[in-house]
């Protein structure tokens, strides 16, 4: 590996470890937020969903700056906006600021990701790209070990406000490094596409927004229907203008190749799935089992530790046995976690209870994760990788926030916070909802090719 190899390997997974960090860290700190704020689920839920919505939103409008303007200069300009908008969000006096700059941290989020995964993937040659991919993984997957204890520690032995106050040193630092020990690339130089930006966004909001208000202003009542109408009407008519506007923000072209369809559909069922467990977890061990958020973190590693250690042998196995049995096995592994917790959750339940769904479900997530990232950038051509990266990292965001919206509209239709056993009810329906999304996902991750085609330069490879 190259010195350059190098510098493009850390600062990228950096940069991912951070805004996962931050998706990941708010999660043993939920319960304080509740408490300190005054908020209600669903506006809990949206100090998650308000940074993960225009990070999925925004991420393609990433990956266009980056072709455009440079990737380097769009790097640090991402890290700069999540930088400033940390301090917001630990100076936030309501649940209303700091939903509002959560979302700016999202905004943030999004000019970094893409730009990022693209510098890595141009730094490496196709056959040295997995064993990257799978390192990137690992380093990322610090982001999941550590979020909920750093967020435990944190929470336990000063505030919740300290959770984005750590952002600030590292991106002071991020930010001279990116400038200095990266070289500048561009791709493809492509206009911005407002109307898809447009498009997408209301789209996002509109299903988004049916989804936490339905239980409380009513499934049939016009502002959900009429959200969910407006919402669809929007994702159509997405779709039709990125197909007919000379320069789309998404390629839906890419679609036509079976590895990168199904691999983008698996990333978002296997995020929604997971970031929905993430959601409740904390929360369950601190409101049910009575545990403190430091005891909650660190009750949370048998989960989190997985990744850390098998996403590098993913990386490796990939190369062997293609990307289509892993993904499939991640998902199914995912499911099955799930729907354990769900048949096995109680308020009288014993923690030891929980270790086998942990470590089960977080080797599923760890093995499908290279797997997908190895499938989606394989069915492209190399200077397409930053429009690739948009595409894979908004679905997987994207993923996530329906997977806890949805989650949480059925938790709040089944339970509450008046008890252990109301919260218990509510946690089981939430859990295997999460379940159900992962299951969906597994005859998908089948339509994953079992060889992967290399594409030829000019073209995308179709299955």
């Amino acid at each position: 590996m190259t010195v350059k190899q190098r510098w493009a390997l850390v600062l990228t997974s950096l940069a991912s470890l951070i805004t996962a960090l931050d998706a990941l860290v708010v999660t043993t700190a939920l319960p304080a937020i509740r408490l300190d704020l005054e908020t209600s689920v669903e506006e809990l839920e949206w100090t998650v969903n308000a940074y993960l919505l225009p990070f999925a939103v925004l991420l393609m409008a990433g990956a266009a700056l980056g072709d455009r303007y440079g990737r380097k200069r769009v790097f640090a300009g991402g890290l700069v906006v999540f930088t400033l908008a940390s301090v917001a969000c630990a100076l936030a006096p309501g649940i209303g600021w700091l939903i509002a700059a959560r979302a700016l941290q999202g905004v943030g989020a999004a000019a970094i990701v893409p730009v990022a995964q693209a510098h890595l993937s141009a730094a490496f040659t196709p056959e040295e790209r997995p064993k990257a991919m799978g390192l990137f993984g690992a380093v990322t997957g610090l982001a999941t070990l550590g979020g909920p204890v750093i967020g435990g520690v944190i929470v336990e032995y000063a505030s919740w406000q300290w959770i984005f106050w750590i952002n600030v040193p590292i991106g002071l630092v991020m930010v001279p490094l990116v400038l200095t020990k990266l070289g500048e690339s561009i791709g493809e130089a492509r206009r911005l596409d407002f109307g898809g930006i447009g498009l997408a966004t209301i789209a996002a909001f509109g299903a988004g927004w049916s989804l936490v208000r339905g239980n409380e202003a009513g499934w049939g009542s016009v502002e959900t229907v009429g959200g969910f109408v407006v919402g669809a009407a929007a994702l159509v008519g997405f779709v039709l203008w990125e197909l007919r506007t000379p320069e789309p923000l998404m390629p839906i072209h890419f679609f036509r190749a079976r590895a990168f369809s199904a691999g983008n559909a698996a990333m978002f069922l296997l995020f929604g799935s997971a970031m929905a467990g993430l959601f409740f977890y904390a929360q369950f061990l601190q409101t049910v089992m009575h545990y403190g958020a430091l005891d909650s973190g660190v009750r949370l590693v048998p989960w989190t530790v997985t990744v850390f250690f098998f996403a590098p042998i993913a990386g490796k196995l990939v190369s062997r046995i293609g990307e289509r049995p892993l993904v499939t096995a991640g998902l199914l592994l995912q499911a099955i976690a799930s729907g354990w917790f769900a048949i096995i959750a109680e308020p009288d339940m014993a923690y030891g209870d929980m270790v086998g769904p942990f470590v089960i479900g977080g080797i599923g997530i760890s093995i499908a994760i290279p797997a997908v990232m190895t499938a989606v950038f394989g069915a492209v051509p190399d200077e397409a990788s930053g429009s690739a990266s948009g595409t894979l990292n908004s679905l997987r965001q994207l993923g996530g926030a329906f997977g806890i919206a949805i989650a949480t509209a059925v938790f709040a239709a089944v339970g509450g916070y008046g008890s252990a056993q109301e919260f218990s009810d509510g946690f089981t329906a939430a859990i295997a909802t999460a379940a159900a999304l992962a299951l969906v996902g597994v005859p998908i991750a089948l339509a994953i090719p079992a060889r992967r085609v290399t594409p030829a330069p000019d073209k995308v490879a179709v299955e």
